[in-house]
């Protein structure tokens, strides 16, 4: 089947921003990225897009123009967005289209996430015993891990430390001010060993990505990205994953982000120690120490060597997360993944300015984990 190439992308600013509307986040996104491919929404031949708290996607059209095209509206947790690319990527696939359009927007309440045991079909003990508030469900998985491979609560701070000073970097974060090691440290206890500035926020904000097949890329861009491998899986029988009821004492169950990096890398006929960039949820910093290992960019337990080295710092061998992540950024649900997407197609056309890369990577990979245990993974090359 035909490559698939990203030719257009936008991202709206994350933060908060008043009485603004998800929708037009979202509506200011796709004009954007719908300008940078120069094409007009009628060119528009599929769309997919995303969003928790912020009303119907579709609702886009209206706004755009109705004209038909085909939308779907697409809802897999923090997964969204990855999933709208991927839909849109079946879409050029498969023939039905040779131009769609992911978009992805929200706008959350202040606080955390709200939901009940019934939207994912447990049982009120595991409200009653903390676990639906999922920083406590994080937290005892984050402490199983760090005990396990010998990693420490500097760690958690040093990855922190490196997202909030990306974001100084980035004129689209939320967190623009920095923190450093002892704020971080020093930061209120919420979970153990999760702490009030290691996590990230519930926001606002939108992106928008348009994709093409391969073979036309050339009519609209001198430099287009092309979507090598991409993969989506959900949780298998004895992971550990957020909103799990139980947990059998087989420990040897591939994790969903396991499973999709591995599909993502066959697909794309590389290996992990190609990628050059990497996008992975941190919803809080030990997510992303965890999601080093399950995407094969380095083996459970290196993670504290090569994060006191330094390889992950924009300038290091393996930068990850260089704008800044969700621990910069906020999480506004819809908008994540595509973000990500965003972000390294900046590194890879050499245009993310202030916090570029030394040298314009050649491959990325973008990850991102959602509810009750979904991810996806993207592998990018030019």
């Amino acid at each position: 089947m035909e490559d698939v190439a990203i030719i257009g992308i936008a991202q709206h600013p994350f933060g908060r921003f008043g009485d603004k509307s998800a929708l037009d986040m979202g509506l200011e996104s796709v004009r954007e990225a719908l300008q940078d491919a120069g094409i007009e929404w009628k060119d528009v031949q599929y769309a997919a897009g995303g969003t928790r708290d912020g009303g119907r996607p579709d609702q886009l059209c209206g706004k755009l123009g109705p004209i038909g095209v085909p939308f779907n509206n697409v809802y897999n947790g923090c997964a969204t967005g990855g999933s709208s690319l991927g839909a849109c990527c079946m879409a050029i696939k498969s023939g039905m289209a040779d131009i769609a359009l992911a978009v992805g927007f929200d706008k959350h309440p202040r606080g955390m996430f709200l939901t009940t045991v019934k939207d994912y079909g447990l049982g009120q003990w595991y409200q009653d015993v903390g676990f639906l508030a999922t920083v406590q469900f994080f937290a005892m998985k984050a402490q199983r891990y760090m005990h396990d491979y010998d990693i420490t609560e500097d760690a958690l701070i040093r990855v922190a430390e490196k997202n909030y000073f990306n974001g100084t970097l980035n004129p689209k974060a939320w967190r623009r001010d920095g923190l450093k090691y002892d704020e971080i440290a020093h930061s209120k206890m919420l979970s153990n060993p999760l702490r009030q500035y290691t996590l990230c926020s519930p926001g606002e904000g939108a992106a928008a990505i348009v994709l093409c097949k391969s073979s036309i890329a050339h009519r609209y861009t001198t430099n287009p990205i092309y979507i090598k491998g991409i993969a989506l899986r959900t949780r298998a029988f004895g992971s550990l994953e957020v909103f799990t009821p139980a947990k059998p004492l087989d420990d040897t169950a591939p994790t969903p982000v396991q499973m999709a990096s591995q599909a993502a890398y066959k697909m794309a006929g590389i290996g992990p120690d190609e990628i050059e960039v990497a996008q992975l949820q941190d919803t809080e910093s030990a997510h992303e120490i965890m999601h080093m290992a399950e995407t094969g960019l380095c083996k459970d337990g290196e993670q504290t060597k090569m994060i006191q080295d330094g390889e992950t710092k924009i300038t290091g061998r393996l930068p990850i997360n260089t704008d800044g992540g969700l621990i910069a950024n906020g999480e506004p649900i819809g908008a994540s993944a595509l973000r990500q997407i965003y972000e390294v197609c900046l590194q890879m056309r050499g245009a993310a300015g202030a916090h570029q890369m030394p040298k314009a990577p050649k491959t990325a990979l973008t990850q991102v984990y959602g509810a009750p245990g979904i991810s996806n993974v993207v592998i990018l090359a030019r």
